[in-house]
């Protein structure tokens, strides 16, 4: 069994995918073939250029399947490297370039938008992390559509509704190394874990009203801010390091894995303050670490948590959401956090699902 994996724009919870895909099917041999996570525009419209010419032999090696992310202008590198264009296909969507909230930082999507419209035509098989990644995007696509002046099909959302799926990106419960990297608690102190990429859409804005709206009640609490940095992270975040050094035991990137387990472990709560999730991966560890987890009532959240970890979403009022997160968590400091179950997202639960799909997807019945 012979399996090509393209990963156009290999971020960590793609890394994190393919790691996943492997450790789930280690008898089969594998072809990954990944480009670094920069340059996001020209990463997704020039992989076609870079993989059909200066790996073309790779591309041509002979595989019972393919698999790519949605960041892989599948269309174009199917047209151009001929051997692809008969071997099954499946597109996995970790995002798409629909859900996203605008920001000053960010370019025009269209281009992005276009090519995961050329790829999802494509494929053979869509899957997505999350029913509403998958949602988010044929409602979003279908928007796109309607603003074309002419000739337009008229089926095409419909078509790639019927050939998708939701599939979960699974979860690995690794132990942690001994140890505790959080400071010796004080008194009832509350151990808050926030784990996303330093990015506009993580709501750093929003950290930073909840913060204060804490720091100014009468809540013990220690906080580990242990999200990816990027060299155009949002000033908030630095804000944030100055306003609350005296609340901080972590803040930045952990780079050992072991350590990283070892904070998500020794927190009571793992806190998220996002305007864009597709299935929250960095929060789903933790939980199955044993943290309960303090949500936004919005995007993915929804589909995976439990009404009791999730506090009342105000988009366009960040005071309002601040006040109704320090409430939850306020209640929260008084009893034992409790880890809801997410078992159904790990390895061992999705392996016969995937399994399943692919063995459909190469028998042409995806």
């Amino acid at each position: 069994m012979r399996v090509l994996l393209l990963s156009a724009y290999a971020a960590q919870s793609h890394r994190y995918w393919r790691d996943a895909l492997q450790g789930m099917f280690p008898d089969w041999q594998w072809q990954v073939m990944e480009l670094p996570p920069r340059y996001f525009s020209w990463r997704v419209r020039g992989n076609p250029l870079h993989w059909s010419i200066d790996q073309r032999a790779q591309l041509e090696a002979g595989y019972d399947l393919l698999v790519a992310t949605s960041m892989t202008d599948l269309a174009t590198l199917r047209g151009l490297v001929p051997a692809l264009a008969s071997v099954p296909s499946v597109l996995y969507f970790h995002e798409n370039q629909f859900g996203f909230p605008s920001s000053q930082q960010q370019g025009s999507l269209l281009e992005a938008q276009m090519v995961s419209l050329y790829s999802a035509l494509a494929a053979d098989r869509l899957l997505f992390n999350s029913a509403f990644n998958r949602d988010s995007f044929l409602i979003g696509l279908d928007g796109l559509l309607r603003k074309l002046p002419d000739y337009v099909p008229g089926n095409v959302v419909e078509s790639l509704r019927k050939k998708s799926s939701v599939l979960a990106v699974p979860i690995q419960s690794v132990e942690a190394e001994p140890g505790d990297p959080w400071p010796t608690r004080q008194g009832e102190e509350l151990r808050i874990l926030w784990s996303a990429r330093f990015e506009y859409d993580k709501g750093g804005d929003r950290l930073h009203a909840l913060l204060w709206e804490l720091d100014a009640g009468d809540v013990n609490f220690r906080i580990a801010v242990t999200g990816e940095q990027f060299r155009a992270s949002p000033p908030v975040f630095r804000q944030i390091r100055e306003d609350f050094a005296h609340r901080l035991t972590q803040f930045g990137f952990v780079e050992s894995v072991s350590e990283y387990h070892a904070w998500q472990r020794g927190a009571d709560a793992v806190l998220s303050t996002a305007m864009q999730e597709f299935q929250g991966l960095a929060v789903m560890e933790a939980v199955l670490r044993g943290c309960e987890p303090v949500l936004p009532d919005r995007l993915a959240y929804r589909e995976y948590f439990p009404q009791s970890c999730r506090y009342a979403s105000h988009p366009d009022d960040i005071r309002a959401e601040a006040t109704a997160a320090a409430d939850h968590l306020r209640a929260l400091a008084q009893r034992k956090a409790l880890a809801p179950d997410i078992s159904a997202c790990t390895r061992d639960s999705l392996q016969p699902r995937y399994a399943r799909l692919f063995e459909a997807v190469m028998h042409g019945a995806g």
